[in-house]
């Protein structure tokens, strides 16, 4: 019994069966539906005081800091982008992702290579077809020559690696971006902490200057007999306790003055924030919080959570095409001599060339659980998109509604710090008149610095909240 085969048909058969079996092997996949408002809820409740605003990702960010109008945020801004080391490591990512993405690009295109090299061997007799015990003497080879190889992308294996490792690029980008937000928001916070860390220590340094006064007249008045020890006592008592508070919030705006050094990429021995106490909320931009569906185009974050899913996407192709085969074409050609002398001659000329169809028969389900693995990570992928889109609508929300909350708490603090002001002044009145006790005194002083201080925190807090507002907003919206 006897057959002829047919190199074609043994080639060609298997490999037609495979391209209609799959013409692709990445899944057609789209940006994972999420249920986005029609409007934040904090907008409803503010009587639709947020603007409409219709920015998306691919505009150029603007200078957001810049709406506070305030050159000493804008210079600390500029050093930290330039020398802030997160910031540094996130764009080392970056270039390491592009990288990867050029090393994928090069399985596209044929690799070629060269070599020049020596051997001496010495074949068995047996091998040579020689009569056993044949004296058999070494010889020498030498080779001079260029090798190429290319992968035909049958089913999608090469181009799914590129644009897996594209996608991985993009999302490093959009991460370096939220990460330039993030640093950012993080130096005009702690830089309106530090203001109105000033204002407050401001506030509590013109109380210790009214104790200071109060003790000298008491002290005075002790002498002469007016009063007794114990408004003495108490006005000295109110005049430590109003130091010791001033030291404590010295001790606050030491530590954010060390968090501004680092975040400018500095040593805090080597930095120094004059005292700028903020003096206005009023001054503060109000930021157009726009449409809910905007929010999925504006913010870095969830570029990057879009652009892992569509990676993890490209990667079940790339598991995929490992079921199916792979045809590999190879050539060389160069010299080989048994001398050196003829190495470079026309008659020692040297080609080959090949192609080689492989695929997998039995691989103990390698391939199958791989395959699964990938879907299993697109579907982490997909929750963790969705997530961070649920994150960003509250992240929206919690800052509108922290405005709109700190907004009524200051319209109330400041009719408080008029009431508080008239109340001591005529406790002053009455007490220098006779007509009343030091401690109804000290209660009015004591409530009017209480008040003074609730002020001047709460104007540092809506500046925070603004940042914090512009930054869940994508950090941009104009």
């Amino acid at each position: 019994m006897s057959f002829k085969l047919n190199v074609k048909t043994f080639v060609l058969a298997p490999l037609a069966a495979a391209v209609l079996a799959a013409c692709s092997s990445v899944p057609t996949m789209d940006t994972p539906k999420v249920e986005v408002p029609t409007g934040f809820k904090e907008a409803a409740i503010g009587n639709g005081q947020w603007k409409l605003a219709t920015p998306s990702e691919a505009q150029p960010r603007g200078e957001w800091w810049l709406a506070f109008h305030d050159p000493a945020l804008s210079a600390l801004v500029t050093q930290a982008t330039a020398a802030n080391q997160n910031l540094a490591s996130a764009a080392a990512r970056v270039r390491q992702a592009r990288a990867l993405a050029g090393i994928a690009e090069a399985d596209r295109m044929p690799q070629v290579g060269g070599g020049i090299g020596a051997q001496r061997a010495r074949a068995s007799d047996v091998s040579l077809g020689l009569p056993q015990g044949t004296p058999v003497a070494p010889g020498n080879l030498y080779q001079a020559k260029l090798t190429a190889s290319y992968e035909v992308d049958l089913f999608g294996r090469v181009g799914a690696s590129v644009s897996a490792a594209r996608l991985d690029a993009a999302a490093s980008e959009a991460t370096y971006r939220s990460v330039l937000l993030a640093l950012q928001a993080d130096v005009a916070q702690t830089y309106f902490r530090l203001r109105a860390t000033d204002a407050e220590l401001r506030t509590l340094e013109e109380t210790v200057r009214l104790r200071e006064e109060s003790v000298k007249v008491n002290q005075r008045r002790f002498e002469l007999g007016d009063i007794g020890e114990f408004d003495l006592a108490r006005a000295k008592t109110e005049l430590a306790t109003s130091r010791a508070e001033a030291i404590g919030v010295q001790r606050q705006r030491a530590s954010l003055e060390h968090a501004l050094a680092v975040l400018l990429g500095r040593p805090p021995a080597a930095f120094g924030q004059e005292s700028n106490p903020m003096a206005d909320a009023h001054a503060l931009p109000v930021v157009p919080a726009g449409l809910p569906s905007t929010l999925l185009e504006r913010r870095p974050d969830i570029s990057a959570a879009q652009q892992q899913v569509m990676a993890s996407n490209a990667r079940i192709g790339v598991a995929r095409s490992a079921l199916f085969p792979a045809l590999t074409l190879s050539a060389a050609a160069g010299t080989e001599t048994a001398s050196t002398g003829a190495l470079f001659q026309a008659a020692s000329k040297a080609w080959v060339v090949g192609a080689l169809l492989s695929m997998p028969l039995i691989d103990g389900g390698r391939n199958r659980a791989n395959i699964t693995r990938s879907e299993a990570a697109l579907d982490e992928s997909v929750a963790a998109y969705r997530q961070q889109v649920l994150t960003a609508f509250q992240e929206v929300e919690d800052n509108l509604a922290g405005l709109r909350i700190l907004a009524g708490q200051a319209e109330q603090v400041d009719d408080a710090v008029v009431s508080a002001r008239r109340s001591a002044d005529l406790a002053q009145k009455l007490y220098n008149a006779g007509r009343s006790s030091y401690l109804e005194l000290l209660d009015a002083q004591r409530n009017l610095a209480a008040v003074e201080r609730s002020a001047v925190q709460l104007r540092g807090n809506r500046a925070v909240t603004t940042v914090a507002l512009i930054r869940s907003l994508g950090g941009s919206w104009q």
